[in-house]
């Protein structure tokens, strides 16, 4: 965004207040990860999740903001409502009833998501459960209990407050979507993974000095991230134009001449939606096999950590499932064909109708699989350097694409805004002359 354009936000009080209003809920979603959970010695947590660096609860934890290592109010974070959407998501292609429902528009939209708050608290509920059965049973490495005091009680205000937390998440999340700019599900998760980073920088001054991290080694990585964030900024960016042309119009007593124009098509439709589908799916059973102490689940939580050979190419094939499938349900070629035969457009050399969708169809399934490549590449080659040269954070991966993906949709949807208003304005000039 130009410096200009910037300076103009806030000249628009709409916009202004639209920016005031999700920063304000963002903060309030920052306080309350800082706000522990009753009956928990913030200690020997603490000394526990310092072993668990690398596993997935540490991945867990940098979605949440770092609210689970605290085990605050907000410890659950967002993902039992981004599971639940997911599991609706599915049930609404093959479910008859709630995909007539989908059709119904505005009203059938409500209907969908009053059933996936619903499911989130159900879920909230059993995770919950876990949780506090695996809080009782845990002992730092030191040998001191996390629950001072378990039981019933424990259980029940534990279940009561995290349950709660992922409920008031939710709603802070569509209010800063609804009254906001961007997605406030995203702009969440965003703020969480942003705020282990200042952290995660200092932990890395603290190993250079000490000696247990080359320089040249930190260079080449912030030199990679750089590049990593580029890349993503480029393919983000980049689109497939199918060109269109329009035929010549009578409306009324006048004559529209055709026109040129073309169809953009995104390389990456779905955006940063499939690594947190992904991320979301592999992090449900992961949980339940560390809450559960027994040989097999143990052996299951092994393969099932980052780094790993079964990990990775699980997280892969669910990334590109995602991608295709997120991508069928946000761009219909069916009806964008049909909507173009309507004004009489078609594409040079392929008849309207269906062979125009299935030329469209065509040309995005090719194309998504070079984004779905894409967005694995990134996510992996956390674990690649992890594993191999021990970087203490995660540079890239899930967490920077989705950052710098969310940052050039809420930067998109500003810009939307200020065109927008100054095309309002333009028109009042016009009228008033």
């Amino acid at each position: 965004m130009a410096s200009n354009e910037f300076s103009n936000i806030f000249k628009v009080p709409e916009l202004k207040k639209r920016i005031f209003y999700t920063f304000a809920l963002l903060a309030v979603y920052r306080i309350g990860s800082h706000i522990p959970t009753p009956g928990i010695d913030a200690a020997a947590l603490a000394d526990f999740f310092s072993k668990t660096r690398g596993t997935i609860l540490g991945f867990f934890d940098m979605f949440s903001g770092g609210a689970l290592s605290r085990l605050t109010i907000f410890a659950l974070g967002i993902m039992p409502y981004i599971s639940v959407s997911i599991i609706l998501e599915l049930m609404v292609v093959v479910v008859p009833a709630l995909e007539k429902l989908k059709k119904e528009g505005e009203a059938g939209r409500r209907k969908i998501n009053q059933y996936t708050r619903y499911g989130t608290v159900f879920l909230c509920i059993f995770q919950a459960m876990g949780i506090s059965f695996w809080l009782e049973s845990m002992r730092s490495p030191t040998g001191a209990l996390v629950v001072s005091s378990p039981g019933w009680h424990f259980r029940f205000v534990t279940v009561l407050t995290l349950t709660a937390g992922t409920t008031f998440i939710m709603w802070l999340g569509e209010q800063i979507t609804e009254r906001g700019i961007g997605n406030g599900i995203s702009l969440i998760i965003f703020a969480g993974i942003v705020a282990g980073m200042p952290s995660a920088m200092v932990n890395s001054y603290r190993l250079l000095a000490a000696g247990e991290i080359k320089l040249l080694v930190l260079m080449a990585v912030v030199v990679l991230m750089l590049a990593v964030v580029a890349w993503i900024v480029f393919m983000e960016s980049a689109q497939r134009r199918i060109p269109v042309q329009y035929a010549k119009r009578v409306v009324g007593r006048k004559m529209y001449s055709g026109q040129s124009t073309h169809l953009p098509l995104k390389v990456n439709t779905a955006g940063v939606i499939p690594p947190i589908f992904a991320s979301s799916i592999i992090m449900f059973p992961s949980m339940i096999t560390n809450f559960v102490d027994h040989p097999i689940m143990k052996k299951m939580s092994g393969f099932l950590m980052p780094g790993t050979a079964f990990y990775t190419s699980i997280y892969v094939v669910m990334i590109i499932f995602f991608c295709y499938f997120y991508t069928a349900i946000v761009f219909d070629p069916v009806e964008v064909a049909d909507n173009m035969k309507k004004h009489g457009g078609f594409i040079p050399g392929i008849r309207p109708g269906r062979p125009t969708a299935s030329h469209i169809d065509r040309i995005l399934t090719r194309i998504t699989l070079i984004g779905a490549i894409y967005v694995s590449a990134v996510c992996v080659l956390p674990d690649f350097f992890i594993k191999n040269f021990g970087i203490p954070f995660y540079f890239g991966g899930t967490g920077l694409l989705i950052v710098v993906g969310v940052a050039m949709d809420t930067i998109a949807q500003v810009e939307s805004h200020l065109v927008m208003r100054h095309y309002d304005a333009f028109n009042k000039k016009k009228n008033r002359r």
